[in-house]
């Protein structure tokens, strides 16, 4: 089932009564699970993702979580969407937080199940800070971050020997059409990739600062928009034409630039990402 979004002033949602009894009429605590949903397709989730969703009582979702991948949860389970976006209210982190340790507390088991990996920008550092500091067990399910999804689908490995000896995540989230405050002249030596999460708005600002740091204008960029879903856009071009490039792209999207996505395919294969299991020759 779903549950409305309360408006931004209301009181987090709080399951109350629903405590579980354990042995000798005592109760059972409960558990928050961070799991990383992947980069949207389904079969990129881990076994131990899946595990966790199925044995969840609530599910706590970011908005790119797929309908696919929340189909997985018990009939029964509370599906809460706690998406930011900014064309409409959403849950304050601190909210999330305490949702987390209030659904624990009442004995359930609690999935926030968070687009990408709940560690690379996904703010699961302070929700299971949010979780200790309030004495309940959390664990974290790794994620298939989107960098890595995107790469792998173009082709374009994110480290190579000869081109790409470091790689480097970062975040291009800033005011609209401004660059973000980051270390430049790190970002701009040759032979390492940089990956730009939430970059797309800043790409024309992001490639100018690069260029005017030392990268050179013709480094390989990819741009992949909704990577591993079946929109998926490839735009292959380089780090002079990258605010060109992500014109028209609405994102979800990763910027990628470095020596080693002169590798990169535009072309999506027809059947990428379906596998026959057991149709081995």
């Amino acid at each position: 089932m779903s549950t409305r979004r309360p408006p931004s002033n209301a009181a987090p949602l709080v399951l109350l009564g629903s405590r579980r009894r354990g042995g000798a009429g005592g109760w059972t605590a409960g558990s928050v699970w961070l799991v990383g949903a992947g980069p949207g397709d389904p079969d990129l989730l881990t076994v131990r993702a899946v595990k966790a969703i199925a044995s969840a009582d609530v599910i706590l979702h970011d908005g790119l979580v797929s309908p696919a991948i929340l189909a997985l949860a018990p009939a029964g389970a509370r599906r809460i969407d706690v998406a930011k976006r900014r064309s409409r209210h959403s849950y304050p982190q601190d909210d999330i937080n305490r949702m987390l340790v209030a659904f624990a507390l009442e004995g359930l088991t609690v999935v926030r199940l968070k687009g990408g990996d709940p560690f690379i920008f996904g703010r699961g550092g302070e929700e299971l800070e949010a979780c200790r500091a309030a004495g309940v067990d959390c664990r974290v399910v790794p994620g298939v971050t989107a960098a890595l999804a995107a790469a792998a689908g173009s082709g374009a490995p994110l480290t190579h020997r000869g081109a790409a000896q470091a790689v480097t995540f970062v975040t291009g989230h800033a005011r609209a059409g401004e660059a973000p405050d980051l270390d430049w002249p790190a970002l701009a030596r040759a032979n390492q990739t940089v990956v730009v999460y939430m970059g797309l708005g800043a790409a024309a600002a992001i490639a100018e600062r690069l260029i005017a740091a030392g990268r050179a204008a013709a480094t390989p960029a990819l741009i992949v928009e909704n990577a591993s879903l079946a929109d998926e856009r490839r735009r292959v071009t380089t780090l002079g034409a990258l605010g060109e490039a992500a014109v028209g792209l609405a994102g979800p999207a990763i910027l990628i630039v470095g020596e080693a996505m002169a590798l990169a395919s535009a072309s999506l294969p027809a059947l990428a990402g379906e596998i026959a299991v057991g149709s081995r020759r």
